[in-house]
């Protein structure tokens, strides 16, 4: 069913993983997909051809680039109807060790990158007073993970902008949500040591992980028309995992 026929869709992010299965989930729903990447140039290319989608090369902490990307958008395909901020990466380290650098980086990355791309898509969207922006966090942004002081502290913020921006958007008709994954397989998890996992899988209450198209199928869901009350929530898709303390 193409629920979104002819909507404009931002996918940051879209090469892999769960951006991939975004981007696919959109496209198969009638949408005109845009998404970036930042290295994987073969990956996005190969994904765009499989979709019909459109993949654009656009540095995540560049703050001109972002604002050119949306300028090309809204120029090619029109106004963007639905944003998702998925970009993000990781550099993981026990804080006493970690390079000054690699703080920046993720900080840089993870939330300076949601802040210009919202701000900047926001425009459109505030001209047509519509629109809907969907923020993808993770559970490390809800509890804390040894290791991971700065991807905790990113998607932490990332959760409680969402909030701050679905206040000031929602009066405005564009609403603003956050989808929180807990431990889904992809290739980044996969380097995950076994015992890592086997003790996550210990933890999980349906004893499995999460696959990328269930992060996905929420994503739409919260894009969508069947949500239009939903504004400034944080959307926990973990199998269960904080329920239980993480």
């Amino acid at each position: 069913m193409e629920t979104f026929k002819d909507k404009v869709v931002v996918v940051t992010g879209g090469s892999r993983g769960i951006g991939k299965a975004i981007v696919e989930a959109f496209a198969a729903a009638g949408a005109k997909v845009t998404f970036t990447y930042r290295s994987r140039q073969e990956d996005a290319e190969r994904l765009a051809a499989e979709t019909g989608s459109t993949s654009i090369q656009c540095d995540q902490c560049d703050a001109e680039q972002i604002i050119a990307t949306v300028d090309q958008v809204c120029e090619q395909s029109g106004p963007i109807d639905v944003l998702v901020n998925n970009a993000g990466i990781t550099a993981d380290q026990f804080t006493m060790l970690m390079p000054t650098a690699d703080w920046e980086k993720v900080m840089n990355t993870n939330v300076n990158g949601v802040f210009h791309w919202s701000k900047t898509a926001m425009r459109s969207m505030l001209m047509a007073r519509r629109g809907t922006i969907v923020n993808v966090a993770s559970i490390s942004g809800l509890v804390g993970v040894a290791g991971q002081s700065n991807y905790c502290a990113s998607k932490g913020a990332i959760i409680s902008f969402s909030r701050a921006l679905a206040a000031e958007l929602g009066p405005k008709g564009i609403r603003v949500n956050t989808v929180v994954p807990g431990f889904i397989d992809t290739d980044m998890t996969a380097t995950v040591p076994r015992d890592t996992k086997r003790r996550s899988l210990e933890r999980i209450p349906l004893k499995r992980f999460g696959t990328p198209e269930e992060v996905a199928s929420t994503v739409l869901f919260l894009a969508s028309d069947a949500a239009t009350y939903i504004v400034g929530q944080t959307i926990v898709v973990d199998g269960g995992l904080t329920s239980t303390g993480g």
